[in-house]
């Protein structure tokens, strides 16, 4: 693990959990929040892992493993990508832009490993390189309308809701120093599970499908083949069943302790109490949000009523959006 210099600066309390070595906030959650808002900020993901994978065949060779289309990516364009198990199960996501010469790649902290070693036992004859990137550079996090600017050279992933910069180490203290205020993970969390974006990790386990998150509309490329796990995405895509959906939770405000990762999501019937209650998913985000209030993200059986009202956790009344129809 990385251990950020950023956990430095006045004000940092460190991150617990898979967000461990970064800030989890700099002392004042709701402020910061506003400012990632506002485009303003930055938000210190160093503890993320950096691959690289450079070579003439890199784009080709990733188009056969990944479920995204990558084999014309125009440099400079983000995309997002998925490796699935053979039976269509997430292992890996993936964010990543290539600069022309190289494929940049920034992941779920702990899983450079064995994404690393994946990737290696599939080179064969193919002319690529790949590289454990994550002691020379670290991630950045802009938001979107940010001012910042970036140095010529660097690498960066430009998406609809900020930037992801792949900055040098030795100068992540110094490009901070010009990108502030600095902002803490809590607060990015918040705004991704306001955005309905998924995580690994945290919205996925051993059984999880990319049809049961969204993550067909931005990491999944319907019309290409040759990745494995592929026949799972095309037969559930065309039956239209998954097993189970994401859904966007509204929490009642009046309960103290948030729901947590993992915790049971149940759908009460008429006149029973929550102990009562028949379980029908779990937790798999949770933030308190500066406009919002509290909010998470539930993984719950696919015919779960879309106006249902649920109970998260112990005792917290939750009312539900659709994320992935039913």
């Amino acid at each position: 693990m990385n251990k950020s210099p950023l956990l430095s600066l006045p004000g940092a309390v460190p991150a617990e959990g898979p967000d461990e070595g970064v800030a989890a906030h700099y002392g004042d959650l709701f402020r910061e929040q506003r400012a990632l808002a506002d485009g303003t900020g930055f938000v210190d993901l160093s503890h993320r892992g950096v691959v690289t994978v450079s070579g003439e065949d890199r784009l080709s060779w990733l188009h056969l493993l990944l479920t995204q289309h990558v084999e014309q990516l125009p440099p400079q364009q983000a995309t997002e990508a998925l490796i699935l198990s053979a039976h269509g199960h997430i292992e890996h996501a993936l964010y990543l832009v290539d600069d022309g010469t190289t494929t940049w790649l920034h992941v779920e902290p702990g899983t450079q490993g064995a994404l690393l070693a994946y990737l290696e036992s599939m080179k064969f004859f193919y002319r690529v390189e790949v590289a454990d990137a994550g002691e020379q550079y670290a991630v950045v996090y802009l938001p979107a309308g940010s001012i910042t600017q970036v140095p010529a050279g660097w690498a960066v992933r430009e998406t609809p809701y900020g930037r992801d910069v792949f900055v040098p180490r030795a100068e992540l203290a110094d490009f901070a120093a010009t990108a502030g205020p600095a902002v803490g993970v809590l607060a990015h969390e918040a705004l991704r599970i306001e955005a309905h974006r998924p995580r690994l990790g945290l919205e996925t386990d051993h059984r999880t499908i990319p049809h049961e998150l969204g993550w067909l509309d931005s990491a999944v490329h319907l019309s290409k083949g040759c990745y494995r796990g592929q026949e799972t995405v095309a037969r559930v895509h065309n039956l239209g069943r998954p097993p189970r959906r994401l859904v966007f939770l509204h929490l009642d405000g009046s309960e103290v302790r948030l729901p947590a990762h993992g915790d049971p999501v149940r759908v009460a019937a008429d006149g029973a109490g929550p102990g009562e209650a028949r379980a029908i998913g779990f937790v798999t985000s949770s933030a308190r949000h500066w406009e919002l209030g509290p909010i998470a993200l539930a993984l719950v059986k696919r015919n779960t009523p879309e106006h249902a009202t649920l109970i998260a956790g112990e005792n917290t009344a939750a009312a539900q959006e659709t994320v992935v129809a039913p």
